[in-house]
């Protein structure tokens, strides 16, 4: 049938990707895909384990978030809105039971 193409449905797998650029200053994105239709929160954490920053991403659907314009956006900001210190820290994104951590260092 025509509409086959239309309603094909593209298989996505729970992934999070290495931040780009990386190491940054002062912002990087973070690119993830995910399986299915979830809420996706992205918290970053110090070498100490501290959160530093949440980003709520929102509820998003399936798909895959890996370019510039789709990836989750950090200023290199702690939550009271100063510039984190040079250095290194992790990543761990959370989306419908897919727990997943990166780390990355900002340069200054």
């Amino acid at each position: 049938p025509p509409n086959e193409a239309k309603t094909a449905r593209l298989l996505y797998t729970n992934r999070l990707g290495q931040n780009f650029p990386n190491p940054f200053n002062p912002e990087t994105w973070i690119p993830y895909e995910i399986e299915s239709d979830t809420s996706v929160t992205i918290t970053i954490f110090d070498t100490r384990g501290a959160s530093v920053r949440q980003l709520d991403v929102g509820h998003q659907k399936a798909g895959e978030y890996v370019t510039r314009a789709k990836a989750a956006y950090w200023d290199g900001r702690n939550e009271a809105g100063e510039l984190v210190w040079s250095g290194l820290y992790f990543y761990r994104i959370s989306a419908a039971g897919f727990v997943a951590t990166r780390r990355m260092a900002i340069l200054k």
